[in-house]
């Protein structure tokens, strides 16, 4: 693991010759569930030029509107870290948010949605104030949240009832339960809303759910060569901006899967590192960085060739990556 201490000069030229605020900083930010840290790799190095201590069980995160800000979810505290990007120096907390899994931020940047695992609930949380202005009440072990691109509609997995609960953010009110595969986790809205993909982590599939009629209409199953069906474990996906390939974490296989989205056919299985989990691309969407949370690393991938490039060590269990570029 990388240690802050010896790193001072380095970090204090950083400070001194870093972007002014809201300018790309070049830093990717890997959070670490079982160290409790945070690990900074530099972007044009994709090499660890720092770690330093966050909060108990780091997991989710996400930058605020303008990018000066970025906030972690630390399921063992109770608590949101907020960090300034330019400097990765703490801002504020905000505590008593009852084991927040994942959490998405509205358009407007005002509020969060935080899931609550322990509590079977979603929070609706004021960023200035830190105050919970509303709970909405869900199926059990709530985790992935999303908003539509209007910030009107809330989507919320619940894990352990294998429910997508479609929730009005104005009101909190659930307008629909769909049902879905064994243990959904995260989501990923195709470009023009007309998709919800799901990751359902013990069926081994991706349901796509049609946003108009709030049903699911088809199934995609992964089949990685060399492992059984109960090994493949899907749990993060993106979908490009373009809204042509989707990327799946495959878990326990060890692999992920890259989709072409108007087929629903799988392009490539790429071997990662062990159990990944998270994922994120770089902003012209060249490279794809996976947290594998069972061998402490991040693999690089390289996305026109399929390519892994590179793994980075980290902490223990990475779950989370942001790209400030």
């Amino acid at each position: 693991m990388i240690r802050r201490t010896g790193l001072v000069a380095a970090c204090v030229f950083a400070l001194l010759t870093g972007p002014a605020a809201g300018e790309p900083s070049g830093r990717i930010y890997v959070s670490n569930e079982k160290s409790s840290t945070i690990t900074v790799l530099d972007g044009k190095t994709n090499e660890a030029v720092d770690s330093f201590p966050t909060c108990a069980r780091p997991r989710g995160m996400h930058f605020n509107v303008d990018r000066t800000q970025f906030f972690v979810g630390c399921a063992d505290d109770d608590v949101i870290a907020i960090y300034d990007v330019a400097t990765a120096k703490p801002v504020k907390r905000i505590r008593k948010m009852e084991q927040p899994e994942t959490f998405d931020l509205s358009p407007d940047g005002k509020f969060l949605i935080v899931s609550n695992e322990e509590d079977a609930a979603a929070s609706k949380v004021e960023v200035e104030t830190g105050k919970v202005v509303a709970q909405a009440e869900l199926g059990e072990e709530p985790e992935g949240v999303l908003f539509s691109h209007d910030g009107r509609t809330v989507y919320v997995a619940s894990e352990a009832a294998n429910i997508v609960h479609v929730i009005d953010f104005e009101t909190m009110e659930v307008r629909k339960d769909v049902f879905v595969g064994t243990r959904p986790r995260r989501f990923a809205l195709t470009p023009d809303e007309k998709e919800l993909w799901v990751s359902a982590e013990l069926a081994g599939a991706v349901n796509i759910i049609d946003t108009a009629s709030l049903t699911v209409k088809e199934d995609i199953l992964f089949d990685p060569p060399g492992f059984r069906r109960n090994e493949v474990t899907p749990v993060d996906l993106l979908i490009s901006r373009d809204g042509k390939t989707a990327f799946v974490t495959l878990g326990r296989a060890n692999h992920i899967a890259v989709i072409d989205v108007a087929t629903r056919k799988i392009r490539a299985y790429v071997l990662v590192g062990k159990r990944p989990w998270g994922l994120a691309l770089s902003r012209d969407e060249k490279t794809l960085f996976v947290a594998n949370g069972l061998s402490d690393d991040v693999s690089i991938l390289d996305v026109p060739s399929l390519k892994v490039r590179k793994s980075v060590p980290v902490g223990m269990i990475p779950y989370g990556i942001l790209i400030d570029d």
